[in-house]
């Protein structure tokens, strides 16, 4: 099975999500993991999987991811398994910060649910709910286990196949 994993990564935690996802899919020969600007268009071709992450910046993936995926052709996915991941806040956070945050994410939510929504219209094949991986503060480190998470999330796309 041909898999791609594609993230961004602001401060580090995104990375550590998708090495865990990748650790817990399988062998490395079956397995690709690459930063978003190190992809290749002919990279995306003859793939079973794409598996895309990203930080939630200003309730929306990065910059980077949404100029990869714009940058697919329409039904370029098509018959590739798709899933999406992000990295957030916890709920607890948000209701704690600034007044307007929980009415601005209840509005606008996180990155992960875009990024499948986009990887859908581009042909995918939706596998697994989208998911959001904890950090603490703006800038990490993870909350405790999420990487263990990250692990079982991948097993549950493991199980769809």
């Amino acid at each position: 099975m041909k898999v791609l994993i594609v993230y961004d990564s602001v401060f580090g935690n995104t990375e550590q999500i998708a090495q865990a996802i990748g650790n817990a899919l399988g062998s490395q020969e079956d397995v690709e993991m690459l930063r978003v600007g190190n992809v290749k268009p002919e990279q995306l071709t003859g793939l079973k999987l794409l598996i895309v992450g990203s930080p939630t910046r200003g309730f929306r993936p990065t910059p980077a991811i949404s100029n990869l995926l714009k940058s697919i052709p329409k039904n370029g996915l098509k018959g590739v398994k798709v899933a999406a991941f992000d990295t957030r806040f916890t709920m607890d956070e948000i209701e704690s910060s600034v007044f307007i945050l929980p009415i601005l994410v209840n509005i606008f939510g996180y990155a992960a649910k875009p990024i499948s929504d986009r990887l859908k219209r581009k042909g995918g094949e939706l596998i697994i709910p989208p998911e959001g991986f904890f950090v603490e503060g703006s800038e990490g480190p993870l909350k405790e286990g999420e990487l263990e998470r990250a692990a079982n999330w991948a097993k549950q796309i493991i199980a769809t196949q």
